[in-house]
C-alpha cells in the first residue's frame, strides 16, 4: 500500500461557504465531486499556488463541522484491513461508500482522530 495523497478534509453542513472562504485565501477551487452517497453529498477539492490542498465535503447528517485527515490509497482493501489492525473503526459500522471514480470511508482511531480513507479509481 502506498499513500498517493494526503491533505485535511472538513466536513460541514455549510461546506459551501467554507470553500469560498477558502478561495479568499488563494485557493482554486480543483475539482467538484458529487456522486457520493447516492448525490447527497459533495466534496470539492481545492489547491494554492505553494501545492496545499483542502478537501471540503458537505454531509447533512454532521451537527457540527468535523476536520480529519483524507488519505489517499493504491490499495484500499489492504490500507483498511492495515487501519483496522491498528485499533481503527469504522465510524460506520462495516459501510464503505464506492462512486465510479473512488472507495473510501472514514475510519477512527483508538486516541479519537479520524481520517477518511480514498482509494481513487482510474478508469
Amino acid at each position: 500500500m502506498k499513500i498517493t495523497g494526503f491533505s485535511p478534509i472538513i466536513v460541514s453542513q455549510n461546506a459551501e461557504g467554507i470553500k469560498e472562504l477558502f478561495e479568499g485565501l488563494g485557493f482554486e477551487h480543483l475539482h467538484t465531486k458529487s456522486d457520493i452517497e447516492d448525490g447527497n453529498n459533495t466534496n470539492y477539492n481545492l489547491k494554492d499556488a505553494n501545492g496545499n490542498r483542502i478537501n471540503i465535503a458537505t454531509s447533512n447528517k454532521v451537527p457540527k463541522d468535523l476536520t480529519m485527515l483524507s488519505i489517499n490509497v493504491d490499495n484500499f482493501d489492504e490500507a483498511y484491513e492495515y487501519f483496522l489492525s491498528k485499533g481503527f473503526v469504522n465510524s460506520r459500522g462495516d459501510k464503505v461508500t464506492e462512486t465510479e471514480s473512488s472507495i473510501s470511508t472514514m475510519l477512527v482511531s483508538p486516541s479519537g482522530f479520524a481520517i477518511t480513507l480514498t482509494e481513487h479509481i482510474k478508469n
